[in-house]
């Protein structure tokens, strides 16, 4: 497809978009359920949903309806006023989020922003402790991922990504993911403890059993805010609303974005208890967080996911999905993690990337989340249909590489181990 200057479109995404990711894989133009069409008119089963985004699928009608509806009312007013769809929203986090009366919402535009106004809230709880001195240091996990602006980069125990940036804000300590380890790190001069339920971005890792509550007693005692990172693991996609419900616990702070606009951008922070008085005016702001138009579409998108009885089926199609893997007879798989419609494939051999070309070349959109993962986030939608093509797709992308390697290694004694 040429672009508006004769040219193709990938030399215009050469010649005209920033180069800070790498080479766009398609170029898709329409969207309906779970599949999206490229300019070529193919389509592609997408298994990714724009990361954890498309919560609904593509051009749902609730979420056409919604945005359609608010934008002939109101869009934006500006935060110097209420409007009823940003009250409502707010009034359902709380409820499906347990906060009881005590609890609060900030509004902005995406997870990172979620998590900037996060941090801010660990400053803040940390300010005035210990006599005056302070709580200088927050925790976080090694391998976890928070975000890219400077404050959440900063959050993100991933050293390879900081080092261009760095020096980063200082307080930020990294732990490794064990209790044991948690137990050493905290004291009375933490404020805060960060969290992802599930490391999505490091191939979706599980917690060891029992952390989250660990976590919580160990906070608690030491006085430190718990502080979860739910923007991949929330709105309904592991099968409960948040991650964190599957294990009985209450945190003081949970970040969300991505799947609670399903695809209109839209990010919050809901804090419970004494974490919710801890901002004061002039202590944080965005112009465009919690206008009309997003959180009319966000709620509108909840409301779809409870009503439509969604998270039984991440449940069920999660479930679904892992036992379909595992009856695929390739020795390139390792087996299935994660939870819900967020899963991890792990592989036996460095070879992500070529499993994602092959599964796009046979009609089938995943992501490579390490070289070693294949990360699965598709629609809360989607049925037995969606759930059989994808097995087979899958199983073909797989035998494409198989074959592959096995034509690399037929000039040698080197074999794909079983």
């Amino acid at each position: 497809m040429a672009g508006p200057r004769g040219t193709t479109w990938q030399e215009d995404v050469g010649r005209d978009l920033v180069r800070n990711l790498g080479d766009r894989l398609a170029l898709l133009v329409r969207g309906e359920g779970a599949y999206v069409w490229d300019a070529e008119g193919r389509r592609y089963l997408d298994f990714l949903a724009g990361i954890a985004v498309n919560s609904l699928g593509h051009a749902h009608p609730v979420f056409v309806e919604a945005i359609a509806r608010q934008a002939a009312t109101l869009a934006h007013v500006s935060n110097y006023f209420a409007t009823p769809p940003q009250l409502e929203l707010a009034a359902r986090l709380k409820r499906i989020a347990g906060t009881g009366d005590a609890g609060r919402v900030y509004f902005g535009n995406s997870g990172a922003e979620a998590n900037e106004a996060a941090f801010k809230l660990a400053r803040l709880h940390g300010a005035a402790k210990n006599g005056g001195q302070g709580r200088p240091r927050i925790l976080a996990l090694k391998s976890a991922f928070h975000g890219r602006t400077m404050g959440t980069l900063a959050l993100t125990g991933k050293p390879a990504m900081q080092e261009p940036f760095l020096p980063m804000v200082p307080g930020v300590e990294f732990i490794d993911s064990t209790i044991d380890a948690l137990d050493a790190a905290l004291d009375e001069r933490v404020a805060a403890l960060f969290v992802e339920p599930i490391k999505g971005e490091a191939g979706v890792i599980e917690l060891p059993e029992g952390y989250l509550e660990a976590a919580r007693a160990l906070t608690a005692r030491h006085g430190a805010l718990l502080i979860l990172d739910e923007i991949q693991t929330g709105a309904g996609r592991t099968g409960e609303w948040f991650a964190f419900q599957h294990t009985g616990i209450t945190p003081d702070a949970i970040t969300v974005a991505k799947g609670i606009g399903g695809g209109f951008p839209i990010g919050a922070l809901i804090t419970y208890g004494a974490a919710s008085d801890l901002f004061y005016p002039g202590t944080h702001g965005s112009t465009f967080g919690g206008n009309a138009l997003g959180t009319a579409v966000a709620g509108a998108v909840l409301a779809e996911i409870e009503e439509a009885g969604l998270l039984r089926n991440a449940t069920e199609r999660g479930a679904q999905i892992r036992a379909a893997v595992d009856a695929i007879e390739s020795p390139l798989v390792e087996g299935c993690r994660g939870q819900g419609l967020l899963i991890g494939i792990g592989l036996r051999h460095p070879i992500a990337a070529a499993v994602v070309a092959a599964a796009q070349e046979h009609g089938l959109i995943v992501n490579a989340a390490n070289d070693e993962t294949i990360r699965l986030a598709p629609a809360l939608t989607i049925g037995d249909v969606e759930v059989d093509e994808f097995a087979g797709l899958f199983a073909a992308a797989l035998k494409t590489v198989e074959d592959a390697l096995m034509l690399e290694a037929s000039g040698s004694e080197e074999e794909i181990p079983a």
